[in-house]
């Protein structure tokens, strides 16, 4: 028996996996963004730390059993995040998430002092990253900066919480940009270019090692065998890769969470910093990943059924689902750029925007124009990526992926066949548990096995002529836009 534990931007999962892959019981609990300034994104670490214990406590409640099984733990979590912590580990301040956009100049000063950065991490650097955050806090709260120590991300400020141990791994650290990805080591040139030294960052493990041992005291309060391994774990979207399978070159999914995900395997670390394409290390030793990422995917439709006043998510998918190609191609265009853009754009002033509207318009087209401009921005991210002609079918997860309807349209516009996969859903905390697995001693071609089939989206006959003409004009609505969000309009 295996535990998995996911920390997301909006809720943290925990989940128990067996040796035949079933999953024998999932905890959830709720968390909250702080948004005190525009641009602004905060979650307090205590907060995390609260929720673990309240999916632990269930999941000893329903499955004492299971929890008295567990062999080992692994963990996933949002990435580049910033939790500053001080000589005696207390945090210091709220931590800094990655959907955060207050540090734009501070990549602008970043690059232009590290002029090899892009060479160095295989990206441009980009708000939503750890290491302009820094120096966004040594600027602007020089008090705070003075008495760091110690910098981590999300997750593994729980593995700090759960076995004293300051350790990351690859996959997350890629997303700090203080990390030489090609390497897989902190690059001293980037750390120092934020007044920071190896003594600041944690060590560095593979996702399926050995990372630290649970807490005694946590062991006897939630029923779990003493003294059991901490695996190295992943961020979210490595660890989700590994919970569907998805480790080898070519392989990939979309994920439709509060955030857009296109995410393409690799055996070699292949950057494409000019597109704002992530390359990262995955979760496993000799493995890297292409990544693009657009901040506001399933964000689009939870802001659109509170702004435009449907009863609820189905609801609202229905109103889009009534219009036909004609009316489809007369709706207005939405541009999905909520909290700012990352792939291809970077551009952290760019803002969300319905064009093209008139008074014939009715909720339904505005929620048609909503989920397709998601779409949209999703088939910029993908084009950006280095995918072989012979790629197999992209997996579909995330919380998007519970309408059919949108899968199917989501197919339509990107042009590649989808793949729903069982467990996807489970995403993140699936994976958590198969790194679990892997630093338990488990065979990886065992392990990381691809989850049985349960639907697959065709693009269908014609819709890439369909889409296209939309597709051009959307790009041209940002593109003339641009100069625009560059004023600071808010």
């Amino acid at each position: 028996m295996y535990l998995g534990l996911d920390l997301g931007t909006s809720e943290l999962k925990a989940l128990l996996l067996a040796d035949d892959h079933g999953v024998v019981g999932v905890a959830h609990a709720a968390l909250t963004v702080q948004r005190p300034q525009p641009l602004w994104s905060e979650q307090q670490p205590q907060a995390w730390a609260d929720a673990l214990d309240v999916v632990m406590a269930a999941l000893r409640v329903r499955h004492p059993d299971a929890m008295r099984s567990v062999r080992a733990i692994g963990l996933s979590g949002h990435m580049h995040g910033a939790v500053l912590l001080d000589a005696a580990d207390a945090v210091l301040r709220p931590a800094i998430l990655w959907n955060d956009g207050r540090s734009a100049a501070q990549c602008a000063e970043l690059t232009q002092a590290v002029p090899d950065l892009v060479r160095i991490t295989g990206n441009l650097a980009m708000p939503g990253f750890t290491a302009p955050k820094l120096l966004w806090v040594r600027q602007h709260e020089p008090e705070v900066f003075a008495r760091t120590r110690r910098v981590l991300l999300p997750k593994d400020w729980l593995r700090l919480w759960l076995g004293g141990e300051a350790v990351s791994d690859m996959s997350d650290a890629s997303g700090t940009l203080w990390l030489d990805v090609g390497r897989r080591d902190w690059s001293d040139e980037l750390l120092a270019a934020c007044g920071l030294t190896r003594a600041h960052m944690p060590r560095l493990v593979e996702g399926n090692a050995v990372s630290a041992q649970l807490k005694p005291e946590l062991a006897q309060r939630w029923g779990l065998p003493a003294g059991i391994p901490i695996a190295g774990g992943g961020g979210d979207n490595a660890a989700s890769a590994v919970g569907m399978g998805l480790v080898a070159p070519g392989q990939g999914f979309v994920s439709l969470g509060t955030s857009g995900v296109i995410f393409v395997c690799s055996d070699g670390f292949t950057p494409n910093p000019a597109r704002a394409v992530h390359a990262f290390c995955h979760a496993l030793p000799g493995r890297w990943h292409q990544m693009s990422v657009m901040l506001s995917a399933a964000s689009s439709v939870d802001w659109a059924v509170r702004a435009y006043g449907f009863a609820d998510i189905p609801g609202f998918f229905q109103a889009a689902a009534v219009l036909d190609g004609a009316a489809r191609a007369r709706a207005p265009l939405f541009l999905p750029y909520l909290s700012g853009e990352r792939s291809p754009h970077n551009d952290a002033q760019a803002r969300g925007v319905l064009y093209g509207l008139t008074p014939a318009h009715s909720r339904a087209d505005i929620a048609y124009a909503v989920v397709e401009g998601v779409g949209l921005g999703l088939r910029d991210g993908l084009d950006t990526l280095s995918r072989p002609p012979n790629a197999r079918p992209l997996s579909l997860v995330g919380g998007g992926a519970r309408s059919a309807w949108w899968s199917q349209l989501l197919a339509d516009i990107l042009q590649v066949p989808l793949a729903l996969g069982a467990g996807g859903e489970s995403g993140g905390a699936l994976g958590a548990a198969r790194l679990a697995w892997l630093a338990d001693g488990g065979d990886e071609t065992t392990v990381c096995t691809v989850p049985p089939r349960r639907g697959l989206f065709e693009p269908g006959e014609g819709t890439g002529a369909l889409h296209q003409p939309r597709l051009e004009r959307f790009r041209a609505v940002y593109a003339a836009l641009k100069p625009v969000f560059a004023q600071g309009v808010q």
